[in-house]
């Protein structure tokens, strides 16, 4: 069986790693690793596939456009050529970016079978382009990897056939369990001069939290309950640092503002941090796997499973409600979480083992 794998950002690189590492267990199954070039400069992209055990890339697209639309057409232009090509069995996509998106769409035109890993998840907010991706790259799909039961749930809302939906758990943590005794042993949070449970740690990215100054201003003084307490490291997203010049000194106050950061760097100061404020989906997912609280600075959430069973809490941009939070998260009365159904490190193996049962029949 040979598998087109299709990654292009820095969330793809955490859920292919242990699929690749997976799929090399067996000498039935040929991995062709296709990188489209949407994350390509070192902090984004070179360094987690060093630090995760990727293999390089079979192909690299170089395809770098910076609107969403055109950076989808670009992939597809460039990578129908290579699977024309190549004609694997399977393109498995992973997430839910723009490379997901336009690895799935070639590959269903050319008549190839899809497989989605971190299939159903919806915020029902049609406005976030990776709704969109979702509920696209879902309805092409042949085989949907699914990691928790709401999203089991949505796709049969859906009208997915039952026989197209597989539960396997969640990649993300079976990177995170994988690697993190090697995180342990980082230094950044002495390096940053930092000491654990001293410092909460913030990532943002959506567009509508960071696209332009005022929306950057409106995120900042969400967190300002938090920004008083402790410092807030904040590894800042290249996209947003020339709205963050563009801000007085004062809205920064309160923020140790740092590069992107490697996985494992990552990984360690969200294991030690009082408190995780994001509006990424996976970090919900690994500040539930942790322990750790979590505030998501959206209206909305894909993974719900991380509410109801985790450590997370979808609280927007409301000063009030982060404050809330916040002093919950102060006086220990935070939920601890749990360990959940099939996030046990396994996932890549259900993945691999069900694409090589249905390959042999």
């Amino acid at each position: 069986m040979k598998v087109a794998a299709v990654v292009g950002a820095r969330p793809n690189f955490m859920k292919i790693a242990p699929i690749v590492a997976e799929m090399r267990q067996y000498p039935e199954c040929r991995p062709c690793l296709i990188h489209t070039g949407q994350h390509y400069d070192r902090q984004m992209s070179e360094v987690f596939f060093q630090e995760l055990d990727i293999p390089a890339p079979d192909f690299n697209l170089g395809a770098r456009s910076r609107t969403s639309a055109v950076k989808t057409a670009e992939i597809m232009f460039r990578l129908a050529p290579i699977l024309a090509s190549e004609r694997p069995d399977v393109v498995l996509v992973v997430g839910d970016v723009d490379s997901t998106l336009a690895g799935a769409l070639v590959a269903v035109k050319m008549g190839i079978r899809v497989a989605h890993v971190e299939a159903g998840l919806r915020s029902f907010d049609r406005t976030m382009p990776e709704e969109i991706n979702r509920l696209l790259t879902d309805g092409v799909a042949d085989y949907c990897f699914t990691t928790e039961p709401a999203a089991n749930e949505n796709l049969a809302r859906e009208g997915i056939l039952s026989q197209r939906i597989h539960y396997v758990g969640n990649v993300m943590i079976d990177t995170l369990f994988r690697f993190r005794e090697r995180a342990a042993a980082s230094r950044i949070v002495e390096d940053l001069g930092l000491t654990p449970g001293g410092f909460a740690l913030m990532t943002v990215h959506r567009p509508s939290n960071v696209d332009d100054p005022e929306a950057l201003s409106r995120t900042l003084a969400a967190i300002a309950a938090v920004r008083r307490d402790l410092p807030v490291v904040f590894p800042v997203h290249p996209r947003t640092q020339e709205c963050l010049k563009r801000l007085s000194g004062r809205a920064n106050t309160g923020l140790l503002l740092a590069e992107p950061l490697p996985y494992l760097d990552f990984v360690q100061l969200m294991a030690n941090a009082a408190c995780v404020l994001t509006d990424s989906g996976g970090i919900q997912e690994e500040t539930t796997a942790l322990g750790v609280p979590c505030l998501t600075l959206r209206a909305t959430t894909e993974r719900p499973i991380t509410v109801t069973h985790g450590t997370n809490r979808v609280v927007g941009l409301d000063p009030e409600k982060v404050r809330a939070a916040w002093a919950e998260i102060r006086r220990g009365a935070w939920p601890t979480g749990r360990l959940l159904e099939l996030w046990d490190g396994k996932a890549a193996k259900r993945i691999v083992n069900i694409l090589l049962d249905c390959h042999s029949r």
